[in-house]
Parts: C-alpha cells; structure tokens; sequence
C-alpha cells in the first residue's frame, strides 16, 4: 500500500509516536500549527471519517479523548481543538482516516471551529433543512 500512515504504523517512515494501542497510533504532526499538535489514527486503512463502522469510531475517540487529555496535562495548556479535514474539499491532504489534536495558549492567534470557513449560509430554512437531515436518519 502506497499510504504514508500505512508506512507510519508499519515503521517504515519514522515519527515521534506519543501513543499506541491495539486500534490507533498517535504522533506529533511534523508541520505543527502548535506546540504539540498530534495526529491520532486508526491503525486500519480507511480513507474517510464517514466510512468508520461505529465501534470503530467509538474505539477511535475513546484513544482521542485520553491523548488530548494528556497533552492538555503534560503541556499545562487549558485547551485545544480537536478535529477532522474529511475529504479532500475539506483539506484532508491524506487519505487516511486522522485527527488533529491542536493544543490552544492563550494569545496563539487561533481561531474557533467557525474560523475555518467563512460562507455564511442562509438561516432561513433551518427548520426545513433539519428535517431534511433528520430523514437520512
């Protein structure tokens, strides 16, 4: 497999692992927007976030929530965001499922989750838009 978190997992590529268990591998992102933004992911190839079976998600946020908890400590910052570029059009630069675990200081110059894109969408059908929504479910 031509996959660079493939060869991660399988050392074929060096990294600076901070984590392991049966179900991910977790590094520090060799292009950090912060001091110890770390990249978590699942030791099974899968390309995108919305083709993970549910216990796989469940295992994989299960590791997310204990990484971030520890950077958060060992780092003494009070925040970070954590998240997920899903698909090319959402920057995902690897097609490997991976999440982002961004440690937040006060005056980083950082932005929220709504700072990614700024399109403001049109509110005035939210109420027709969420039961569109609902009814994929």
């Amino acid at each position: 497999m031509d996959c660079l978190f493939c060869k991660i997992i399988a050392g074929e590529i060096p990294s600076y692992k901070v984590y392991e268990d049966e179900f991910v591998y977790a590094f520090l992102d060799i292009n950090p927007t912060s001091r110890g933004h770390t990249v978590v992911i699942p030791k099974i190839h899968i390309e995108r976030f919305t083709e993970m079976a549910p216990e796989d998600v469940g295992r994989l946020f299960r590791s997310v929530s204990q990484v971030a908890r520890g950077i958060e400590q060992i780092l003494s910052i009070h925040g970070s965001n954590i998240g997920i570029n899903n698909g090319e059009v959402a920057g995902q630069i690897v097609p490997h499922v991976h999440v982002h675990i961004i440690p937040r200081r006060e005056d980083d110059n950082g932005g929220s989750m709504h700072s990614i894109v700024n399109m403001p969408g049109d509110t005035s059908d939210l109420e027709e838009l969420a039961d569109v929504i609902r009814g994929a479910f």
